[in-house]
């Protein structure tokens, strides 16, 4: 019932009526209600694919990774972030960009071996938190970009209750996570390398 609005609807609502100058990430939840997960950790994903903001996006996501792990229903935000204002331009474009993209995407995602999606929740928000690691230690700019695009594809999974997509882009995400850490380890025992010389 919860995916019966595909994702490119309800940004187009929420763009619709989006505060004229500034928004607040509190204001965003409120909109969002149930739907506040998969929705939050998309745009906060498709953020963190621009380099230069791409760490602030992956702080952020670690707050619903986290409450996903610990099973909470909807995502929340300590007071002092979610009662910021922040520009409501920067979001508009960003919806604007996003919503004939969900849309296209939206004709190959549809509601598929729709397991309990509340019971994976903690699995989901662990994944994520994985990959955001990579988005926010990313140590050469646009290292974060692959990271970023396999939570965006997990949130539309998790949003459009596809769990033949979810498995896949999950299977994903251990593969990029696994050659990320090796990059990472390659990278430390270069550094003692040259430290040693």
């Amino acid at each position: 019932a919860n995916a019966a609005v595909h994702a490119s609807i309800l940004l187009q609502r929420l763009h619709d009526s989006l505060p004229k100058d500034h928004f607040t990430l509190g204001w965003l939840m409120e909109s969002l209600q149930k739907r506040s997960f998969g929705m939050i950790i998309l745009l906060l994903a498709v953020v963190a694919i621009a380099p230069g903001i791409s760490a602030v996006a992956g702080l952020l996501l670690l707050i619903p990774a986290y409450q996903m792990i610990a099973g909470r229903s909807a995502a929340t935000f300590p007071r002092f972030i979610s009662a910021r204002p922040l520009p409501a331009r920067h979001l508009a474009a960003l919806m604007q960009r996003a919503v004939p993209v969900l849309r296209y995407l939206e004709t190959i995602v549809h509601p598929r071996w729709a397991r309990p999606f509340v019971t994976i929740r903690p699995m989901v928000g662990i994944i994520i938190a994985l990959l955001d690691a990579f988005v926010v230690l990313a140590p050469i700019p646009l290292t974060q970009v692959l990271p970023a695009l396999v939570i965006a594809l997990i949130a539309l999974a998790y949003l459009e209750e596809d769990g033949l997509l979810l498995s896949l882009a999950m299977l994903v995400a251990l593969v990029v996570v696994a050659a990320g850490s090796v990059a990472a380890w390659e990278l430390v025992r270069g550094a003692k390398w040259i430290i040693t010389l």
